[in-house]
């Protein structure tokens, strides 16, 4: 069986379009099409279902890309490293969110590439869940850091650890409103609080309020900032109440900068996911990045 034609192949499941694929392989979308019709024709089995927008796998496509790719990734790597340059050092491509990635994933693995014998240099990128999922599948990426677990064959996904939210706000509001309230109350007393988030859907201050109170949050935002580091500022300006990781904010509650506004007694988690392309834990600079970060997920929960 020809490699090309598996490579076209794989880079099509990865990539969920022959658009897509023919991008990244720089190629024409005829070009691609026709390979993967050879490919379909040899093995007398269809590997793609066509849609309107982009393709879907079928059973025997999935099985085919489960098997072939770890095998196409490591003679990349293979190619890309050369036979004989054994002093190469590799790139580990690691994408995320940034708040999370930048505060807790990028110091440890700065540690790690510094380290001395096996180290490798690191490449960053920042975005959503379904960007950084999106990216890796198309190869873009060695290693992605998500809050939802991917479904199907061709990526891998093992809990990273934990991510308590707390609800909070500068002491201005919380003497506002007074201690206990909240406890006592509930949620309609934050009602006329402004609020302070990511998105105009509320994400953080939504998921809070189900999980908590049972209930939809009746504010909008009032400010509303791309990155929960600049939602914490603000918050601290005293620009309303916010919900935001512990891990974000311990410094502003240990300071004074923010207190918090109610304590339950089950906290709303929200679960980060380490998550690989099918078989690329073969490849020692993604394997030991991969370790080196659960290790010290360990001490972050």
């Amino acid at each position: 069986m020809d490699l090309a034609l598996l490579r076209t192949f794989v880079t099509v499941h990865r990539a969920g379009s022959f658009t897509r694929a023919a991008a990244l392989l720089g190629l024409s979308q005829p070009a691609v099409t026709s390979q993967i019709r050879t490919l379909e024709r040899q093995l007398g089995r269809p590997l793609f279902l066509r849609q309107a927008r982009g393709v879907t796998p079928t059973t025997i496509g999935d099985e085919l890309a489960h098997k072939a790719a770890p095998h196409l990734d490591a003679l990349v790597e293979i190619a890309e490293r050369g036979l004989h340059d054994d002093s190469s050092v590799r790139t580990l491509h690691l994408a995320g969110p940034p708040e999370f990635t930048a505060e807790r994933a990028l110091p440890a693995l700065s540690e790690l590439a510094a380290d001395d014998g096996q180290a490798f240099a690191l490449r960053a990128s920042f975005g959503n869940a379904e960007e950084t999922l999106e990216g890796l599948s198309a190869g873009h990426h060695d290693l992605a850091i998500s809050t939802v677990r991917p479904r199907g064959a061709l990526l891998a996904a093992t809990a990273l650890c934990d991510e308590e939210h707390v609800l909070v706000a500068a002491p201005r509001w919380v003497e506002e409103i007074g201690a206990g309230t909240v406890r006592d109350k509930g949620a309609p007393v934050l009602e006329n609080l402004p609020v302070v988030e990511v998105h105009e859907s509320l994400p953080f201050v939504s998921r809070y309020w189900g999980s908590v109170f049972d209930a939809r949050p009746a504010a909008s935002g009032t400010v509303v900032v791309p990155d929960l580091r600049a939602v914490l500022a603000c918050a601290v300006a005293g620009a309303g109440l916010a919900v935001l990781p512990r891990y974000l904010c311990a410094a502003a509650l240990d300071r004074g900068e923010v207190q918090e506004l109610h304590e339950p007694a089950i906290p709303p988690l929200r679960t980060y996911f380490l998550v690989v392309r099918t078989g690329t834990l073969a490849l020692p600079h993604v394997a030991r990045a991969h370790e080196w970060l659960h290790h010290a997920a360990a001490d972050w929960s």
